[in-house]
């Protein structure tokens, strides 16, 4: 496998995962990558690639959807993580945000953002971290008695976000930030990813549709095909790389294909190098 061309401390890798749903379907087959430590990693592709399972083998989150990791290995600073729960993974530092946002509709901003502070100790450390928060998402502070039912989509990410920040996280599993969101929030999501990475030192491993928009704001990425890892490299690489931008990015010279002729187009799959 390639390996990400960053020197920095590998503080995910994921050997050769395989993930079965129901004992029948497999999902993945066989998906490796490594996330350093400090830097923002994206997998990317389309609905049903892969994404989303993917992140879920990671928090083990596969159980709720009768999924499991059936082979290969997931190791958090050289720890198997396979076995963990995700209170486990809480623990020791990994916060999933979920596709869908999924804050509690009935609660207030601030209640919400509350929620992700269960694991902390220390009332201080709560209130500095709710301080932060807002400090990130000012939109958050001024919205915090509003029930999160009547807030906005961009409004309700960010409190996600924010919700999962509340932890103390020193890495954070985006799961399809700009979904359903207006292009302009999109940016200013990303802007405050991109701050809370090179601020507060929070790697990031997000899954993202919007190809054009991870690779600008991620320092590499891989892409994802049908369960598999079909390209990598640095996102600047990846952004000016012709295939990428025909079949992902939506531009390029010459004539355009037809669907059924992408599975055969002139892309160096990893599976055939």
């Amino acid at each position: 496998m390639e390996k990400p061309d960053i020197a920095s401390d590998i503080v995910l890798n994921v050997n050769g995962i395989e993930v079965i749903y129901n004992h029948v379907i497999l999902v993945l087959k066989g998906v490796s990558l490594q996330v350093p430590e400090g830097r923002i990693v994206a997998i990317l592709g389309g609905n049903g690639a892969g994404k989303t399972t993917t992140l879920r083998a990671i928090s083990n989150l596969l159980q709720g959807e009768r999924g499991a990791v059936t082979k290969g290995s997931i190791e958090l600073r050289g720890e198997r993580i396979e076995n963990l729960s995700p209170a486990d993974l809480v623990q020791r530092g990994v916060v999933q945000v979920m596709e869908g946002r999924h804050c509690f509709a009935h609660l207030t901003i601030e209640e919400n953002l509350l929620t992700g502070a269960y694991t902390l100790k220390s009332k201080a450390e709560v209130a500095a971290n709710l301080e932060k928060v807002y400090n990130y998402f000012p939109r958050l502070k001024t919205r915090r008695t509003s029930q999160a039912a009547y807030t906005s989509g961009g409004e309700q990410q960010m409190c996600a976000i924010g919700r999962a920040l509340m932890a103390s996280p020193t890495m954070v599993l985006l799961d399809e930030p700009s979904m359903g969101l207006a292009p302009q929030i999109v940016e200013e999501v990303f802007n405050i990813v991109k701050d809370l990475n090179q601020k507060e030192k929070v790697t990031f491993l997000l899954a993202e549709q919007n190809t054009n928009m991870a690779l600008k704001y991620a320092d590499y990425g891989y892409i994802m095909e049908s369960g598999r890892i079909v390209m990598d490299g640095q996102a600047s690489d990846l952004a000016n790389n012709e295939d990428v931008k025909e079949f992902y990015l939506g531009v390029g010279g010459g004539e355009r294909k037809s669907f059924k002729d992408v599975k055969s187009y002139k892309r160096r799959k990893r599976w055939l190098a």
